[in-house]
């Protein structure tokens, strides 16, 4: 059965189920979003119940993972105005629901699968033993805010939805006829005749008014006003500015008096242990091993199992006064030895001597190590210094001074860390930029952990509030952007001219050429081969792809350019080729049934357990505010 499951987990019908059900959090219909739950219940699903602890653990994984995606923070403003929160809520409800009637219908997995396939995920793996490690496991959900039996019910789920797939897409395929049509989408081919109306087609555009301009900016405030800057002072205390100074010689060589037996190789030896009962046992043992008879054989003899301790340090043998035997002796010597855990016969086999390490060789090691303990207590140091001017009064400009850390000036910044043209500044760090746009003109940050033995404080000096620039300041770039919307829309104005003289029944050719322009002619373009041509826009070839025979469309052409277009003749490639494209194109379409199949199962989950979703329940768990209901608006109103 594990088997048949792994083997189901890397098919296509898994990797679309999981990703609906797990990785992805789609934008579902939100049924009864408003409706109250009793009790700390943000969602609830038949039996199953998502408690606002629950949903900010599900919010918290979903947004970081978004940030991992896009690579940039996501702060609670911008969850909020993008609905994340609800993405996260009705992707929750619609899963449990699934889950739910999963369960109702009887596809539960065994608690005897379950344990087998957790046993197997190597995170829950000792590092030493290579296997399971119950202790392993329980720390590596505690890392990710999880109880086992959080775990055990995200796996029964998974286990139960790739149960359900592996029934609802055993077997299913598409249809030939949609192969076919398939097919013929990808093997169709069209003649296409176009013309492309430039700048140089129309008349020139006179010079905009400052009315024009003014006009132009409003219309356009949103993109044009320049957002909040802030003017920053920061203090940063790193590690790397405080590192300086040669190293002490004194403690450097009593740093490696301290770890000279860590850092040197010890001696090892290979040495076989045999555990005797009694004197008479270990004297018979010690002759039939100094005579060379084979280990293995002689404990067998005895009863007992020899122990092999290969090419390893004195520490490594379990009984400490068994070990001072076997380390007293030369190679091929045999001894009693009277350990703490009984009597055991010892021979030596090999010895490998040790080798210490010189300070010269462990000096560039040592030296940085120093210097990074160094650098860390300058920074304490200076941390403290800074902290006691801070509560003494002191502003951040002064309590830097006092503690010996130079500070900067920076701006105006906004949010993102880049200055008013655009370039990042350097210095500033997202958890700075927090810190600075979190506090109000003249506010002064704590000092602030940073991470990695670093911390900064901030102070905003100045906040430059949003504001669109002057005219005199943007007026090159207003010009050439009106100029540029006016000619393309002179430019389109005559291409639909042009166009609908073709549509009338003039030849394209002779239009074009009464524009003073040239056509082009292409045959057989097909869908594989169109991103070749790279005189073709990539609207151009859509709209030709989209137009009947003989139709003719305008479209934005390569550059600054508006095409003409008309479709001439379309054709089918039939053969070999289409049969094996008809027949590939199978898989794909069954992919997307199944997708649809899990949908509409979602979907139904949903409606028949009739999911109850608590949304400012939810908003609360994760710090947003709760929005109005409807009667609340009409009362506020």
């Amino acid at each position: 059965m594990l088997s048949a499951i792994r083997s189901f987990a890397k098919s296509w019908v898994a990797a679309v189920l999981i990703g609906l059900l797990i990785v992805s959090f789609a934008i579902f219909g939100i049924n009864d979003v408003f409706r109250g739950t009793v009790g700390d219940q943000v969602i609830k699903a038949g039996s199953r119940v998502i408690t606002s602890v629950d949903f900010r653990r599900e919010y918290d994984d979903y947004r970081k993972r978004l940030e991992q995606q896009s690579g940039q923070q996501i702060t609670p403003e911008l969850a909020s105005q993008n609905g994340l929160d609800r993405q996260v809520l009705n992707g929750l409800a619609t899963r449990e629901a699934f889950a739910e009637m999963l369960s109702k219908m009887g596809i539960r997995p065994s608690d005897k699968l379950l344990v087998a396939e957790i046993q197997k995920i190597p995170a829950f793996f000792d590092p030493i033993s290579g296997r399971f490690d119950r202790r392993t496991f329980e720390q590596r959900l505690g890392e990710n805010g999880l109880t086992p039996e959080d775990f055990d019910r995200i796996l029964r789920d998974q286990m139960a939805a790739q149960h359900w797939g592996a029934g609802a897409g055993e077997g299913l395929r598409a249809p030939r006829a949609y192969g076919a049509l398939a097919a013929i989408y990808g093997l169709e081919s069209r003649d296409i005749a176009y013309f492309n109306v430039t700048p140089a087609n129309v008349t020139a555009v006179a010079p905009p008014t400052d009315a024009q301009l003014t006009q132009f900016m409003q219309q356009n405030a949103a993109q044009l006003t320049r957002p909040e800057m802030r003017v920053l002072t920061i203090a940063r205390f790193t590690p790397q500015a405080a590192a300086a100074g040669p190293v002490d010689q004194a403690e450097l060589q009593k740093l490696y008096d301290f770890r000279k037996d860590t850092l040197s190789q010890p001696e090892t030896r290979t040495v076989v242990q045999i555990p005797a009962k009694d004197a008479a046992t270990a004297q018979q043992i010690q002759a039939r091993l100094a005579r060379g008879e084979a280990p293995a054989a002689v404990a067998k003899s005895v009863g007992v199992d020899a122990i092999t301790y290969d090419n390893r340090p004195r520490t490594a043998i379990a009984d400490r006064r068994v070990a001072e035997t076997a380390f007293r002796l030369q190679p091929g010597q045999v001894a009693q030895a009277q350990g703490e855990l009984g009597l055991a016969v010892v021979k030596v086999l090999s010895v490998t001597p040790g080798r210490a390490v010189t300070l010269e060789e462990a000096r560039p090691m040592l030296e940085a190590e120093l210097r990074k303990t160094a650098a860390a207590q300058k920074v304490y140091e200076q941390t403290q210094a800074y902290e006691e001017a801070h509560q003494s009064g002191a502003d951040l400009a002064a309590a830097a001074q006092k503690a010996g850390v130079p500070v900067m000036t920076v701006g105006p910044v906004v949010q993102q860390g880049v200055d008013a043209q655009g370039r990042p500044v350097p210095g500033l760090t997202p958890a700075i930029l927090d810190q600075a746009f979190s506090l109000p003109a003249g506010g002064e940050s704590e000092l602030v952990d940073a991470g990695g033995g670093e911390y900064f404080a901030v102070r905003v000096e100045r906040i430059v509030p949003p504001a669109m620039p002057p005219l005199a300041e943007i007026r090159a770039d207003l010009v050439r952007v009106w100029t540029a919307q006016e000619t393309a829309r002179r430019m389109e104005a005559r291409a639909n001219e042009l166009a609908e003289r073709i549509r009338k029944g003039e030849a394209l050719t002779a239009v074009a050429a009464s524009a003073g322009v040239s056509a082009s002619q292409i045959t057989d373009l097909s869908r594989q081969t169109a991103g070749q041509n790279q005189a073709l826009s990539r609207e151009l070839m859509g709209r030709a792809f989209n137009a009947k025979p003989g139709e003719v469309f305008v479209s934005r052409g390569r550059e600054f350019a508006f095409s003409v277009g008309q479709v001439g003749a379309v054709r089918m490639q039939p053969g070999p080729t289409a049969a094996m494209l008809a027949e590939q194109s199978r898989s794909e379409l069954a992919s997307t049934i199944f997708r649809e199949i899990a949908d509409a199962a979602q979907n139904a989950a949903r409606d028949k357990l009739k999911v109850r979703v608590d949304v400012n329940r939810a908003r609360s768990a994760i710090g947003m505010e709760p929005l109005e209901t409807k009667g609340q608006a009409e009362k506020k109103k």
